[in-house]
């Protein structure tokens, strides 16, 4: 609809975006620091992602389809762009046309790819995640024979955590890197960037922490929110002592209350592991969720704040690691959740 302001909106951080890349790129080890735009850029819309991380110097991407490729071609020249799934059968014709690369992640895929001809791809390697991937302990060498290998990966699956299974996956990884011919070597994701040095090889492949997600604590000081929904109030509203508020009358007001009533809900990725947990924000001043969150609505208790009224806009506290703690939800469900009813604004 021409013209339509929707009454939910997505403040986007474009300084914080470039902040993070280059605080990430600074730690990772690795000469080249790339960037997951998979899931439209993790929610905040890969176009405008990859447009300003290529501004600022960028030259790698990953996508999980080709779908999400071909909404990207038009960005291509002047990087290496990677989709992470591989190449079905359905894909061919669109990969053997595309700038972008497949990651060929079983043998099947390395067969289709060498009989299309299908000239420079990467290739992933599965070193304990069990996810996709050509098994490490297989003998690659007649597999791979042929094959213009531009990247080799890995991917870690417990980077998170201090796990015994880290320093396992890298072992493994060199052992591959040994065997296996590539351009360049990557292994390090947003968390493995932060294990240090030895994780970086060739390319990091920071996702979460590129949209101000903390993927461990050494990096919280350096790593700033990017995505910031605001909601319009719809109404506000007297509540008297003894009512109740929202589906299933799950809140009792004890006292009289002042609430508002957002334009947001589950919907749009607010899920109802914030009913009575989460929070709308006014000059620093938290204004409690009360009661379930519905599918487009949300109630909060405004009562700290006369000056609140209908039409004025609120923002939706969505500091990330606190957030999941009050949720119940990863960083990555509360960022790739977020809906398409938010007009995306980039600052």
């Amino acid at each position: 609809m021409t013209g339509y302001i929707a009454p939910l909106r997505l403040r986007l951080d474009g300084d914080a975006l470039l902040s993070n890349w280059r605080w990430l790129a600074r730690q990772g080890g690795a000469p080249a620091c790339g960037a997951a735009i998979k899931a439209d850029g993790y929610g905040l819309g890969s176009a405008g992602v990859m447009q300003r991380l290529k501004s600022a110097g960028c030259r790698d991407f990953f996508v999980s389809n080709w779908g999400e490729a071909a909404a990207l071609e038009a960005q291509m020249d002047d990087v290496n762009f990677a989709v992470l799934h591989g190449v079905r059968d359905e894909d061919m014709a669109q990969a053997l046309a595309s700038r972008a690369r497949p990651v060929l992640c079983t043998p099947g895929q390395v067969a289709r790819w060498k009989a299309a001809g299908g000239g420079a791809c990467d290739l992933m390697i599965d070193t304990g995640m069990n996810r996709l991937g050509l098994d490490w302990r297989a003998d690659l060498g007649e597999l791979v024979d042929g094959l213009e290998i531009v990247t080799l990966l890995s991917h870690l699956a417990s980077a998170d955590e201090d796990s015994d299974l880290n320093p396992t996956q890298l072992a493994r990884f060199r052992d591959v890197q040994a065997a296996v011919p590539a351009q360049r070597y990557s292994l390090a994701n947003s968390a493995g960037i932060c294990m240090g040095a030895d994780y970086g090889f060739d390319l990091t492949r920071p996702g979460i922490a590129l949209y101000g997600g903390v993927p461990h604590p050494d990096a919280a000081p350096h790593l700033r929110p990017v995505a910031q929904p605001q909601a319009q109030i719809l109404q506000r509203r007297s509540v008297i002592a003894g009512d109740t508020i929202g589906y299933n009358a799950t809140h009792r007001a004890e006292r009289d209350l002042e609430i508002a009533i957002l334009n947001i809900g589950y919907a749009d990725g607010y899920l109802r592991g914030f009913s009575g947990r989460g929070a709308a924000l006014v000059d620093g001043i938290r204004l409690p969720v009360l009661g379930r969150v519905s599918m487009d609505l949300l109630a909060v208790d405004v009562g700290a704040r006369p000056d609140v009224a209908e039409g004025n806009w609120l923002t939706i506290d969505y500091d990330l690691p606190q957030a999941a703690q009050a949720s119940g939800l990863s960083q990555y469900e509360l960022l790739t959740g977020l809906g398409k009813r938010f007009d995306r604004i980039w600052a």
